[in-house]
C-alpha cells in the first residue's frame, strides 16, 4: 500500500515588494467600470511596491489607456500590464481592434485613437516619458498601446509653474 506524501504547506515569498519586483498583468472586462477597477488595482500595487511618488501620473495613464482599450476593443475583454524596470514604469494595454489594411481606414482609426489618448500624451510629456500604439504582435493580434513614465520625471508632475510677472505695460519683465 502506498500513501501520498503530505503536501508541504507553501510558505510563499515573504520578501517585501520593491519597485524592481513590480510586474503585474490583468485581463479586464470591456465595461465602463473597468478603468476605475484598473486604477484602484494600480494604486494598491504602486503603494505596495513603494512607488507612492508616482501615483498621480501613473493612475492618470492607466485610466487613459484602459478607457481607450474599452472604447476600441471588439472582444468582451482587454489586457493591461504594469512593469517597473530600470527606473521606469511601463504600462501596456492590448485591445482586440485589428489594424486596418485599407490606408484611409487605418489613418482615420489612428486619428481617433490618437485623439482618445491626447491626455495620455500630455501626462507622458510632463514626465519626460513616451507613449504610442501599434499592431500587437502577440497571439490574437489587435492593438498595443503603451506609456513609459520615468520615476525621475514623475517627481515634478502636477507641480504648478511659478506665475509670470507682468509689467504694467503688459510685457513680461
Amino acid at each position: 500500500m502506498s500513501r501520498c506524501p503530505i503536501t508541504p504547506t507553501y510558505p510563499g515569498d515573504r520578501t517585501t515588494p520593491t519597485p524592481d519586483t513590480l510586474a503585474y498583468s490583468f485581463t479586464l472586462p470591456a465595461s465602463l467600470a473597468s478603468p476605475a477597477f484598473a486604477r484602484t488595482a494600480a494604486r494598491e500595487i504602486l503603494r505596495a511596491h513603494g512607488l507612492h511618488d508616482m501615483l498621480d501620473p501613473a493612475l492618470q495613464a492607466v485610466g487613459e489607456l484602459t478607457a481607450t482599450a474599452c472604447q476600441f476593443t471588439e472582444s468582451p475583454n482587454y489586457y493591461l500590464r504594469l512593469r517597473y524596470r530600470t527606473g521606469t514604469l511601463r504600462l501596456i494595454a492590448y485591445d482586440s481592434h485589428p489594424r486596418h489594411t485599407h490606408p484611409n481606414l487605418a489613418t482615420a482609426c489612428d486619428t481617433r485613437r490618437r485623439a482618445a489618448l491626447r491626455l495620455l500624451a500630455c501626462v507622458c510629456r510632463a514626465c519626460n516619458g513616451a507613449w504610442g500604439f501599434g499592431e500587437a504582435h502577440e497571439p490574437g493580434g489587435g492593438t498595443r498601446m503603451w506609456a513609459t513614465l520615468p520615476r525621475e520625471g514623475t517627481a515634478t508632475y502636477g507641480a504648478v509653474a511659478p506665475p509670470r510677472t507682468i509689467s504694467p505695460t503688459g510685457r513680461g519683465w
